[in-house]
């Protein structure tokens, strides 16, 4: 029994090891990239004629996205969203690899901000690719770490119980825990199709 206790323990340890782990590396790289989009933004404000830094040609270009409505959609910088919310996230990683402890509700208000940060980047994927027509590549980064995020504190959630769900759910829940990687990976790919074809005219150009 004390072994059965001790191999639970230590699973218990491994699995907030892991999403404390997921939590500061996301903030971190989100923080970082956040914070260049804002030094370039504010070099774009400052001369009109300023280049970016990560204009790189005509579909990857930040500047193209700056210069938009969608960049500051709530009436702010999205760089600035992003400096505040992947600092609270980096936080909380680093706090949760300290030993800090969080009750439920806690994680379950986590897990609400991960579905705001992850459906925001997904509306500006969408306006990035078929209304703007131009990719930013920090931006990239940063919709990669948000769907990371998202997806990694869902499974956490899920595996220790915070969301409550009914026998026939738990076993797609199961499921969706066995093959995690794969489903993640697959989101990642449809991503990429979706640049790869939607701009192979200019792909096929430089290929």
């Amino acid at each position: 029994m004390k072994t059965k206790a001790k191999q639970k323990e230590k699973k218990e340890i491994t699995l907030l090891h892991t999403i404390g782990y997921i939590l500061a590396i996301c903030g971190v790289l989100g923080l970082l990239a956040s914070s260049v989009l804002m030094v370039e933004k504010i070099a774009l404000l400052k001369d009109p004629t300023y280049e970016p830094s990560c204009n790189l040609n005509p579909i990857i270009s930040c500047g193209s996205v700056m210069k938009t409505d969608q960049a500051s959609a709530f009436g702010i910088s999205n760089s600035i969203i992003g400096i505040i919310g992947f600092s609270v996230i980096m936080t909380i990683g680093f706090a949760v690899l300290a030993g800090a402890q969080f009750k439920r509700w806690f994680w379950l208000g986590l897990q609400l901000g991960s579905v705001f940060g992850v459906a925001f980047s997904m509306w500006l994927f969408y306006q990035g690719i078929y209304v703007i027509g131009a990719i930013c590549p920090y931006c990239l980064l940063i919709w990669i770490v948000s769907i990371t995020l998202f997806w990694y504190v869902l499974m956490y959630n899920l595996r220790k119980g915070h969301i409550r769900v009914n026998a026939k759910v738990k076993k797609l829940a199961d499921l969706v825990q066995n093959h995690h990687g794969n489903i993640l990976a697959i989101w990642f790919t449809m991503l990429f199709l979706i640049m790869l074809t939607h701009f192979w005219y200019y792909w096929s150009t430089v290929l």
